[in-house]
């Protein structure tokens, strides 16, 4: 069954938190617009403005109500902008997921058919609790349809979960020391977030694993690539076997988090694809929060844009090793940020080349006729050492702490920039671009810039085939399984 889920900007929070909490302690209202991010499964619609109510549209009264004239107004100006319209209510001495008061039902179903019909969108009621936390349905039909999750997303990640649709797991002996770190009502949250890594291979397999361990319930994994045995080196984890048969990597990654989970109820959903397709974008639009685990510019700047487009933070990192011509190490510098409205974009932060994108795009970075004529490198065959990637995948983890449980109250710090050879850790002063295309599409949800193609080298007519593979799988699979028996 297709689920709902709404996001906005903190910025947007902030702002109808000042208009929704009055000085009075009566509760207020107001409508907003929306546009909608489709994801494979799940549909969120991201908050894009906020029409506050003028003199005389709304009447508050202990309760608070809203004139027609004030929903045609917004509804009208909504279908031009081709948005749908929420109403918004406060219940200011409310805890948590909020209920429809018998107040609000009749609000909002007297005007959902109207909206509906003006704007094409269904009208989308949304509830401010006292605490902060937000509640959300979607009015399909004349009929409320609750959300699963409304998320509000900035420097920090703040997740209100629909206890009935998406229950808060029990707690476990196995993550007492985890839940002793930032208390269990926030690890509740957490570990209901739906967390995607794309990329598998020898940072994003160790963060697979350390999420799964931290008790999450839900991890995607995402990599349309197959390992090697020039791969092992890197990939802790994987074995000869694997190797051998050219297993996916996102079967290895989901067997170790299988082993490593602490969550009574794991699951690990693989995609063998590449969010640069159709496909492996709207599968990544499904999930709360994205690691980027790639090393290509093009994989990245699809990331990057969903990151502000959808509303869905972006952890990002890599590693670059700098040799002499002569043999030995020169130096490394490995990098870390997460994307997310409030923050530069990685193109902004000089992460993210787009003219190296569109090189990618057009298939030149993989052609060796090209890079021998541009005198380049390519990009696949880059220096990268087991030792110095867990350094990467550490400096994601610190951001993705720092983004869901804010310590002393902070959020992400930016990016990130770590130079091995002087052991200097520096804190990257960039500023957004006064032009930036990305963030200007914040909140665009499906009307972002288009990034993906159909094809490419995730395709299937592109991929190696490997003549009886099913066979060898399936007797492997028997062997490994009489091995597990034991005596």
């Amino acid at each position: 069954m297709p689920r709902h889920s709404v996001a906005m900007t903190a910025a947007h929070h902030h702002d109808l938190r000042q208009h929704l909490f009055r000085d009075d302690g009566q509760e207020d209202i107001c409508l907003a617009t929306y546009t909608v991010s489709t994801g494979s499964y799940r549909t969120t619609r991201l908050i894009t403005g906020i029409e506050l109510p003028r003199d005389g549209e709304r009447e508050v009264h202990g309760n608070a109500t809203i004139t027609g004239s004030y929903v045609l107004r917004v509804a009208a100006q909504a279908a031009r902008e081709q948005r749908g319209v929420v109403i918004m209510h406060s219940h200011p001495r409310g805890h948590r997921w909020q209920q429809m008061s018998a107040p609000d039902a009749d609000a909002e179903s007297s005007f959902a058919g109207l909206v509906e019909q003006l704007t094409g969108l269904p009208l989308v009621g949304m509830t401010l609790a006292g605490d902060g936390a937000w509640s959300a349905r979607v009015w399909v039909d004349s009929k409320p349809e609750s959300a699963t999750s409304v998320r509000r997303v900035g420097a920090t990640l703040h997740t209100s979960w629909n206890d009935g649709l998406v229950p808060s797991p029990a707690d476990v002996a196995t993550q007492a020391r985890t839940i002793s770190a930032w208390g269990e009502n926030l690890h509740r949250d957490i570990t209901r977030l739906r967390i995607l890594v794309v990329g598998v291979g020898s940072v994003g397999l160790d963060i697979v694993q350390r999420l799964a361990a931290t008790g999450v319930l839900a991890v995607g994994v995402m990599d349309f690539d197959r390992i090697e045995p020039l791969n092992r080196d890197r990939m802790i984890g994987a074995t000869r076997r694997d190797a051998r048969l050219r297993r996916r990597k996102v079967d290895i990654a989901a067997r170790l988090a299988r082993q490593a989970a602490t969550a009574e109820t794991f699951t690990v959903v693989r995609h063998h694809d590449s969010v640069c397709s159709p496909t492996g974008l709207a599968d990544a639009l499904d999930y709360d929060v994205i690691f980027s685990c790639v090393d290509r510019p093009w994989p990245r700047a699809v990331l990057n844009t969903l990151a502000y487009a959808d509303l869905i933070p972006v952890i990002d990192g890599g590693i670059a090793i700098d040799t002499f011509e002569t043999g030995g190490m020169r130096g490394a510098t490995r990098r870390s940020q997460t994307t997310t409205p409030g923050v530069p974009c990685l193109a902004c932060t000089g992460q993210i080349d787009m003219s190296e994108v569109a090189l990618e795009m057009s298939g030149d970075l993989d052609d060796p006729e090209y890079i021998r004529r541009a005198g380049r490198t390519s990009v696949s065959g880059r220096p990268n050492v087991a030792a110095l990637c867990a350094g990467v995948s550490s400096a994601q983890l610190d951001q993705f702490v720092s983004l869901i449980a804010h310590p002393a109250g902070l959020g992400v710090p930016g990016a990130l920039r770590f130079n091995l050879a002087v052991h200097h850790l520096e804190h990257l002063p960039h500023l957004t671009q006064r032009y930036c295309a990305t963030e200007g599409q914040t909140n665009f949800g499906d009307g972002r810039i288009d990034l993906t193609r159909s094809s490419g080298p995730w395709s299937a007519p592109n991929r190696p085939r490997m003549r009886w593979r099913g066979w060898i799988n399936l007797i492997d699979r028997i062997l490994e399984s009489v091995a597990n028996r034991g005596p």
